[in-house]
């Protein structure tokens, strides 16, 4: 039994790491979802829902596409499936506690009143509703979906559990019952699969900066992936979600003037690359169609066997549980 300085010495050891390996499998990941869909009746004599009343898109159709995206471009690595699916009828409270009714919310979608201020969502009474932090914490779920509307309120991601951080919004605080970190996605019914990957691109972003940030130089592989031309001349790779390698400004998909660029390096060869440099414009992902682009983009994730500085060259396992970046 160790006496009581070899415990306080153990307190400062350094943590335990993976080491690094050139061939460690690239392992699948799965997730199990909950996804909780806000579609209010408006109008009970009918039962019609928001979604089907100003046709938008059917909450069932845009989470089979999503996840066929997700499984094709990490070619079978990252595996999501809902456990369970739950439709509210309700408009959820922002953090005021203020609720739309049918009639408000109608109101400010036809202009003639402004939308609610302050205008976010109140995560607290969400994660309290649905009993989320007990849930990921005995392993039934391990990340929860949200659809709303627009105006609803969301974040296109949060982070939340102990040791979260920032997941394009700041992490959702008081939130360590759960045991472990978990996303909450916030995806809009009306929008389509697109704007799904976009978001998910930003959670990806946000995960991948946090994975590397300890590395600098040419051994952060996440900085040198994001290059484009207008951000590192000369050096274009695969740009970030907003950024294709020849884009201007933000979501210059479309841009048709050629640019050289180390994508296929990255396709290809990684984590050897052989400086395969080539000539690419919009053709290469889609010629502006924002759920083309996202793919390509995903498509070119790191997802081969292999350790390095700690970190796996299979960069959807970080992506789909942020609870294995090493922080």
């Amino acid at each position: 039994m160790p006496n009581l300085l070899e415990t306080i010495f153990s307190w400062f050891r350094p943590a335990s790491y993976p080491a690094d390996s050139a061939t460690e499998p690239a392992q699948v990941t799965r997730s199990r979802v909950l996804a909780i869909v806000y579609d209010p009746v408006m109008d009970p004599s009918t039962g019609v829902t928001l979604s089907r009343q100003m046709q938008w898109y059917n909450p069932a159709d845009l989470l089979t596409g999503f996840m066929a995206d997700l499984l094709e471009t990490s070619k079978g690595l990252a595996r999501y499936e809902i456990v369970q699916r739950i439709d509210v009828n309700e408009f959820p409270a922002k953090v005021d506690g203020f609720r739309y009714t049918p009639q408000s919310y109608m109101d400010v979608m036809r202009r003639t009143t402004p939308p609610h201020t302050p205008s976010e969502v109140d995560y607290n009474a969400i994660v309290s509703q649905f009993n989320l932090l007990q849930r990921v914490a005995r392993n039934e779920i391990d990340e929860v979906w949200v659809f709303g509307f627009p105006h609803a309120g969301f974040y296109e991601s949060i982070m939340a559990g102990p040791g979260a951080f920032w997941c394009n919004s700041k992490p959702l605080a008081n939130t360590s019952a759960s045991k472990r970190r978990f996303v909450i996605m916030g995806f809009s019914y009306e929008r389509y699969i697109g704007e799904m990957l976009e978001s998910y691109g930003h959670r990806a972003e946000s995960i991948m900066e946090r994975t590397f940030s300890k590395l600098s130089g040419e051994a952060n592989l996440w900085k040198r992936f994001i290059r484009y031309e207008k951000s590192a001349p000369g050096k274009a790779a695969c740009g970030n979600i907003h950024f294709a390698p020849n884009s201007q400004s933000d979501y210059d998909w479309g841009n048709t003037t050629p640019v050289r660029s180390e994508c296929y390096d990255w396709l290809l060869n990684f984590p050897n690359f052989k400086g395969d440099i080539r000539i690419v414009d919009a053709t290469a992902w889609g010629s502006g169609e924002i759920r083309a682009h996202h793919k390509w983009w995903f498509n070119h994730f790191p997802r081969v066997a292999g350790r390095r500085n700690r970190i796996h060259n299979n960069w959807w396992q970080y992506v789909v549980d942020p609870q294995k970046v090493l922080t």
